[in-house]
């Protein structure tokens, strides 16, 4: 069962690993990322950060998806961290999940301050705004204990 779906560019790090899995009760975490499997030592760093108790996976978007629909997932409580705005737009178009936390979205060139740690550019303010039509209640929270800013 999806607890929840995080965008953050980090993937894998200390408040993730402690106080998302801890507040939700997580056992699996789902990393969706089109590069993480090929750098190997952002693997070794995930690996690093792993919780003690918590699976692990990373996949790129298309497995992911592919695990998500056969029902492989199911028995786990999930939380999925996409790297992009735009993966994590795909996650929910195939799951159906209606929230999505934007925890970390980098500063880049050509992006708009949004809250403290996210930044988008306009084709992800434009998906973000779809999301939000269909019913997705998409929100910037860093860890658990702060503030949810709705992007309502």
């Amino acid at each position: 069962m999806i607890k929840l779906i995080r965008v953050d560019y980090r993937l894998l790090h200390g408040q993730v690993a402690v106080s998302w899995t801890s507040n939700l009760n997580i056992d699996a975490i789902l990393l969706v990322s089109d590069t993480l499997k090929k750098d190997k030592m952002r693997m070794q760093t995930i690996a690093l950060a792993k919780p003690s108790g918590v699976k692990v996976v990373a996949k790129t978007t298309s497995e992911a998806i592919e695990q998500l629909r056969s029902g492989v997932t199911d028995k786990y409580s999930l939380l999925i961290v996409c790297e992009t705005v735009a993966i994590a737009e795909k996650i929910i178009n195939c799951t159906n999940f209606k929230e999505l936390n934007l925890g970390n979205v980098s500063f880049r060139k050509n992006t708009t301050k949004f809250s403290n740690s996210v930044y988008l550019n306009d084709q992800e303010a434009a998906l973000i705004q779809e999301m939000i039509n269909h019913g997705v209640n998409v929100f910037a929270q860093m860890i658990p204990d702060d503030t949810k800013h709705s992007f309502k």
